[in-house]
């Protein structure tokens, strides 16, 4: 089993802590894999295998099981006398399971640690927020990054020379199930899909009850389209409407959210760099993993900026970073990062070609008058640094430890 550590060394400091450990992400970015790395380590740290539980919910054993029936089966497995480990796996097919969990936390006579993982928004929700105030944390999983790419490949195969093995990650994204062995890409893509798939009529058409399930396809395929693009509401209704098919602001704003909300697309705001402020307006959105646009819209070279753009997004989020697209007066700063107080600055661009190309990826960040680093991020292998701004290729943006 290839040990995702990062994730590891997250979750670990909190074993033990009142506090219930929630692991979201898109289906099949591995949370369920983590679930029994974090088992490991328990074993490895003398916690015997009895008290260590784990049901997985997403099976049609659990179908329409309500959260008290789950409730007393969990505590016939208790260890009696000892702390029991439990790690309950996409927990959110279980209607009320939020009151299940508390019940647990709250009452002294269960000596519980509890880990769940779930695949969207709900584990989230209200209702979390309501039943288990101050008592959970929250960690968001995604597909590899290339640099767990890298590991996870050698670990099951052999990899090639790096620039290779950086344009199949391009190609086929992070989902791990891609990566086990060489695919054609018709295979590769007919996993991706299959995540697709599942997740938009499992976690958003049954659950939402969703009738157009054309017209939320059409927002969806936009949406991928217009990858790291500005847009909002009002121009995916007037592309269906150029396309003859009516629909409303409110529901095209609820389509997004509930791609959102099953980690699908990763909204970025606007940040006013001189107020601080978050602007409302023109936001963009970003895929969980590239390998959606190209499995569902097919894979065009034309559009690598737009893929690499949503690498260095995620490679951001993992590292902990609240991610923003930074304005400064009329001017757009690719991403503007805080982390613990601190500041750092990207561009992103293809190739920088041109004198043009240099003069507006190097330019924008100039104008930001503070000191915290500031990064250009292209596919160039010469170094372009320049008066105190960083010029790095995307590979060793994405495999060094800058941050």
């Amino acid at each position: 089993m290839f040990l995702r550590q990062t994730y590891i060394d997250q979750i670990m400091p909190f074993v033990d802590l009142p506090l219930v450990k929630i692991i979201t992400g898109v289906r099949r970015c591995g949370k369920s894999t983590i679930m029994l790395m974090l088992m490991a380590e328990l074993k490895k740290r003398g916690i015997s295998e009895s008290r260590l539980i784990r049901i997985n919910f997403d099976t049609l054993e659990w179908q329409n099981v309500e959260a008290k029936r789950v409730f007393e089966l969990i505590k016939l497995k208790l260890a009696p006398n000892e702390r029991t480990y439990l790690f309950l796996d996409e927990i959110q097919e279980i209607n009320n399971w939020e009151r299940l969990v508390n019940t647990f936390m709250e009452e002294t006579e269960y000596n519980v640690d509890i880990f769940v993982t779930g695949s969207n928004s709900k584990m989230m929700s209200s209702e979390i927020s309501t039943y288990l105030t101050g008592r959970y944390v929250s960690f968001r999983i995604h597909p590899l990054s290339f640099s767990e790419y890298l590991l996870f490949k050698k670990h099951y195969g052999d990899i090639s020379d790096l620039n290779k093995e950086f344009l199949n990650y391009i190609e086929y994204g992070g989902f791990p199930a891609v990566h086990l062995k060489q695919l054609s890409p018709d295979e590769a893509y007919v996993i991706v899909k299959d995540i697709y798939n599942t997740t938009i009529f499992t976690d958003i058409v049954k659950r939402n009850q969703i009738r157009k399930v054309d017209q939320l396809e059409r927002v969806v395929k936009f949406s991928f389209d217009n990858i790291g693009n500005t847009f909002s509401a009002n121009s995916i209704k007037g592309f269906l409407e150029s396309q003859r098919r009516k629909i409303d602001i409110e529901t095209v704003y609820n389509y997004l959210a509930k791609l959102e909300g099953a980690y699908i697309l990763n909204r970025c705001s606007r940040q006013d760099l001189l107020s601080r402020d978050i602007l409302k307006t023109q936001e963009k959105f970003y895929l969980a993993d590239c390998s959606f646009k190209h499995a569902l819209l097919g894979y065009r070279k034309d559009g690598i900026s737009q893929i690499l753009e949503n690498i260095v997004y995620l490679e951001l989020r993992r590292r902990g970073y609240d991610v923003f697209i930074g304005k400064l007066e009329t001017r757009e700063i690719g991403f503007a990062c805080e982390k613990q107080g601190k500041n750092i600055y990207v561009q992103v661009a293809y190739l920088l070609h041109d004198q043009k190309t240099k003069e507006r990826e190097f330019g924008n960040l100039l104008k930001i008058d503070d000191n915290f680093p500031k990064f250009v991020v292209s596919m160039d292998e010469i170094d372009m640094s320049q008066k105190g701004i960083i010029h790095l290729n995307i590979k060793d943006f994405l495999l060094e430890k800058w941050s």
